[in-house]
């Protein structure tokens, strides 16, 4: 009976040492994403509506759409251009601008069009093409070492907001297939979630991407 509670006081003092040890560390907690205001951000979209629309749908097929997608990726992207992370031929002409707005402005664009319903697209009614992007999307291959892409982009393509990963539902086919391609030749590096993109890219053919892109295209709930 004296060596249970020997132990017990023994155990006893050890969780209470753990307890004062951690209790004495300053605890971090994850910065909160605040919005930004997308009535200010109107004032500052005259430069990107040649490109992605007035109201963030593109006209071209190269160009992404930007209506509806999450803030926390709009505004971690277009810290990238600006800040010379993210390299892209066709936003060269505006990075100069993006150099002189503050972080806040930033946000307050990336609020301006996440305001907007996603635009929805149309998928090739081509029955190979589609089967093949469905398979990928919603189960990925997992011989290729291939994940599903519903793990970050959800099963109807609106993406995850808390953790910054875009959203996918009727974006530009050009826009997907060259970003998928960037990743797959690491010419898209910024920002962590890249890695994990360039992974997964690696792996996958022109056939496959094409595939993807068009399922992506054609996506919406």
């Amino acid at each position: 009976m004296k060596f249970f509670l020997i132990l017990f006081i023994s155990f006893s003092f050890i969780n209470f040492s753990i307890a004062a040890e951690i209790g004495s560390k300053e605890m971090k907690m994850p910065k909160t994403f605040i919005s930004g205001d997308p009535e200010k951000g109107s004032q500052l979209v005259d430069s990107c509506a040649a490109c992605h629309g007035q109201s963030g749908v593109s006209i071209s097929s190269e160009w992404p759409k930007l209506a509806g997608q999450n803030q926390r990726y709009l505004y971690e992207q277009l810290k990238y251009f600006r800040d010379g992370e993210r390299m892209n031929a066709l936003m060269m002409s505006v990075t100069p601008y993006l150099q002189s707005l503050k972080d806040e402005d930033l946000l307050d664009i990336a609020a301006f069009y996440a305001q907007y319903p996603i635009s929805i697209g149309q998928a090739k009614n081509d029955e190979e093409l589609l089967a093949l992007g469905t398979q990928l999307y919603r189960f990925g291959n997992m011989k290729k070492q291939i994940p599903a892409c519903t793990a970050c982009h959800s099963v109807y393509g609106q993406g995850n907001s808390l953790a910054g990963y875009p959203s996918v539902a009727g974006q530009q086919i050009g826009y997907l297939t060259s970003s998928l391609k960037a990743y797959r030749s690491k010419e898209r590096n910024a920002g962590e979630s890249s890695l994990i993109m360039q992974s997964i890219s690696e792996n996958l053919t022109d056939y496959e991407i094409d595939a993807l892109a068009n399922y992506m295209h054609g996506l919406y709930k």
